[in-house]
């Protein structure tokens, strides 16, 4: 709302001329603001906040006394060991196993997921992490596991025999 306030301006002197009044604007902010919070209040109230995403992971039942557990061709089998600074450490088979070193980038573990899910048919993929590796990295191989279309794999606990695998391939 504008306003025109009196007052201020010329005056009537004697011989003097006849001057006419000077008038100032003055605008009401009022509207304004309360336009700029009702806006915001609806902005606030209709947006939709980001929406946490989560990882599926189905986990095995327990097993009883009488099931059997299947056997498995160890050269379908890939350890994955995930290691200190952002290492993995990656071998195929059981019996005399050669350990290899890779990282989390595209021509790392991904490069070699690709390699051999394509080379051995169903192939099985064990994930074991060191005391020396981070949470993130857990994060990483799983989402790895995702983006090479890999459906068998599992996180198990590492053995003694793995860590004297990581360390005789870090010293290479």
């Amino acid at each position: 709302m504008a306003e025109i306030q009196g007052g201020g301006g010329g005056g009537h002197k004697k011989g003097g001329k006849v001057r006419s009044k000077k008038t100032s604007t003055r605008i009401d902010m009022t509207p304004m603001v309360d336009l700029a919070f009702l806006l915001l209040t609806f902005f606030i109230l209709t947006t939709t906040l980001s929406k946490p995403q989560t990882m599926e992971i189905t986990m095995p039942e327990k097993l009883k006394k009488e099931d059997v557990q299947t056997e498995v061709n160890e050269k379908k089998v890939l350890t994955c060991v995930l290691g200190s600074d952002d290492k993995v450490y990656w071998y195929i088979g059981i019996t005399e196993p050669q350990a290899k070193k890779a990282d989390f980038s595209k021509d790392g573990i991904r490069k070699v997921l690709l390699q051999k899910n394509a080379e051995i048919r169903e192939m099985i993929v064990l994930i074991k992490a060191s005391d020396e590796s981070k949470y993130k990295n857990m994060v990483d191989i799983l989402d790895e596991m995702t983006i090479c279309n890999i459906k068998r794999y599992a996180i198990v606990d590492i053995t003694s025999a793995d860590k004297d695998i990581v360390k005789e391939a870090s010293q290479i």
